[in-house]
């Protein structure tokens, strides 16, 4: 008698467990590590001659990691902006259909320089609003000092309306229901 037999298991029970365990099996040769040489580079892979150099790569962007002080210097910021533009803030709750969200990652140095501003997220149906996101937080340019956090990247969500107020998420009131 096998162990799946067919008073114990009905046959889409059988099919359903063979497919987990081979999914099971097949994720562990996944998180193998591979192996490596003496000199460090990957046995499984054949070395490309025709790579380019190591200078050559470009680098990836790494988010700084929403830690309690990344999101106390989120809000920090978030203030010096509205500080800055307080007229263009949408005062109270903001309308349920924002015309535009936009997910901005800015990069700041150890001083508070802004050195970059990107987007995760930008709206298709408002491609002028991004631009104009860039430029308010560049002119704003330094934010406070991070003082030990030190220079890194932190992602905020600015909710723009029609009228070109805005509000940031760190700093929102809500929005209301209708």
């Amino acid at each position: 008698m096998t162990a799946f037999s067919d008073r114990t298991l009905p046959r889409a029970g059988r099919a359903f467990a063979v497919l987990a365990l081979s999914l099971v099996l097949g994720a562990c040769s996944l998180l193998k590590p591979a192996e490596k040489t003496e000199d460090g580079k990957s046995a499984t892979a054949p070395a490309d001659e025709g790579a380019p150099a190591r200078s050559d790569v470009p680098t990836v962007r790494l988010i700084t990691a929403q830690t309690p002080a990344v999101r106390a210097y989120r809000k920090t910021g978030a203030r010096h902006i509205y500080k800055a533009y307080a007229n263009r803030i949408y005062k109270g709750k903001i309308p349920p259909l924002v015309y535009a969200v936009v997910v901005v990652e800015t990069d700041i140095d150890a001083d508070g320089k802004v050195t970059n501003v990107t987007f995760s997220r930008v709206p298709s149906h408002a491609p002028e609003v991004p631009p104009m996101i860039a430029e308010l937080i560049k002119a704003t340019s330094p934010l406070p000092s991070p003082g030990k956090l030190g220079g890194h990247t932190y992602l905020d969500t600015w909710l723009w309306d029609k009228s070109g107020k805005f509000q940031l998420d760190s700093l929102t009131l809500g929005q209301r229901s209708r």
